[in-house]
């Protein structure tokens, strides 16, 4: 196996390397970024590997065109193997204007044969490919230029040992008959709607804890206008305007200059401003608006009183099945669902559909409603089956 040092700075030699990787049946993917300053995340370096051959490709780089790239990502033929995929996922979606595609997600795949949740890189190079992750480099200013040989190094490991563990998790899912249980996973990931925010429902990320609808309104009206601001100026969220000062406009809905200025961390500058002006449009317009159009936050309901004994049986039971099937508990059931299937045999999780069900929901269900039982022997939990 090559890995090459130098980066890729010509659209020639992308397209030259991209060319030789077409024949491939998969190819490791990660991506160096950094968002610190920006809306957008400002990817500063690509790591490309198929079977054989790694490079880094510099997209910093003058006249460099990422389309040979992009062809080879578009390539239905061609596995694309990630290691937590998202944010470089998001990252592409953005740059392709679409998902690559078909994907393999190392992470999530490790948390299906066993390796627990989120499982780091690191370990899974340890325990998978026998290697050891050097992180001096981990925290570097991927943008600044020249990188060293270290650095370049670095970011290829982050593909290289990345073959070997889609090769040992695969063979593990074949063996298993596994591969439709990540093939779920893998559905969401290559969804575009997944890496999409409408700016009208920014304000969930806020996680309200009231109903009120005027709050919600003028929530969803002031977060909407915030994350518009923020892409378009291609800045962070909160320089902006801070979460803080978004709930306590919300909780006091300002109706001018002074009243914004009055609000905690805004300027006399802001208030007065632009900005200003623009926010207390968007507010006034929201509250305008008929009231069926404001958002509504769903409260969980209530559990059942007495309940919550059943709830830990069905972790305690949620447990042993994860450990009985070597997979992650995460990948079954959060604890949230748990509440839901404790309260209702119809709820609207993925325990009780799909693979999932088979190995943990009908027996969840079963044990709700007194058929099985959960008994202790030689140190382990064990079922006890109390009806046919």
């Amino acid at each position: 196996m090559r890995a090459d040092p130098s980066p890729i700075t010509t659209t020639d030699e992308l397209a030259q390397f991209c060319a030789s990787l077409a024949g491939t049946t998969y190819v490791t993917v990660d991506t160096e970024f950094m968002r610190e300053t920006t809306y957008w995340p400002k990817v500063c370096l690509i790591q490309l590997a198929g079977p054989d051959e790694a490079r880094v490709i510099d997209p910093l780089a003058v006249g460099l065109s990422l389309e040979p790239l992009f062809e080879l990502l578009r390539n239905p033929k061609i596995l694309k193997v990630f290691h937590a995929a998202r944010q470089d996922l998001e990252i592409f979606t953005k740059l392709m204007g679409q998902v690559p595609a078909p994907l393999f997600d190392t992470q999530v795949a490790a948390m299906v044969c066993g390796f627990g949740d989120q499982v780091s890189y690191e370990q899974l190079a340890s325990k998978l490919a026998g290697a050891q992750i050097d992180k001096s480099s981990r925290f570097t200013d991927w943008a600044r230029r020249p990188l060293t040989e270290k650095q370049i190094r670095y970011a290829l490991s982050d593909v290289t040992h990345l073959r070997k563990i889609y090769d040992k998790l695969s063979a593990r899912l074949e063996k298993t008959g596994r591969a439709e249980w990540l093939s779920e996973e893998m559905a969401v990931l290559a969804d575009p709607a997944t890496y999409e925010l409408p700016p009208e429902n920014a304000w969930r990320r806020l996680k309200p804890r009231t109903t009120k609808g005027e709050y919600l309104a003028v929530l969803q009206a002031a977060a909407a206008w915030r994350e518009v601001e923020a892409r378009n100026r291609d800045i962070p969220r909160q320089r902006i305007l801070r979460d803080e000062s978004l709930m306590e406009i919300a909780a006091h809905p300002p109706k001018t200059p002074e009243d914004l200025e009055r609000m905690r961390g805004l300027s006399k500058g802001f208030a007065e401003g632009k900005m200003g002006q623009g926010l207390l449009a968007a507010i006034a317009s929201k509250l305008a608006a008929p009231k069926e159009t404001w958002p509504v936050l769903e409260r969980e309901p209530e559990l059942p009183r007495g309940i919550g004994p059943l709830v830990e049986l069905l972790k305690v039971l949620l447990k042993m099945k994860c450990d009985d099937h070597d997979v992650a508990q995460k990948l079954i059931a959060s604890s949230a669902d748990l509440d839901k299937i404790a309260a209702d045999d119809n709820a609207d999780v993925p325990a009780l559909q799909g693979w999932r069900r088979e190995i943990f929901g009908e027996d969840a269900l079963r044990l709700k409603h007194g058929e099985l039982a959960l008994a202790a022997e030689k140190g382990r939990i064990k079922l006890v089956r109390l009806k046919d």
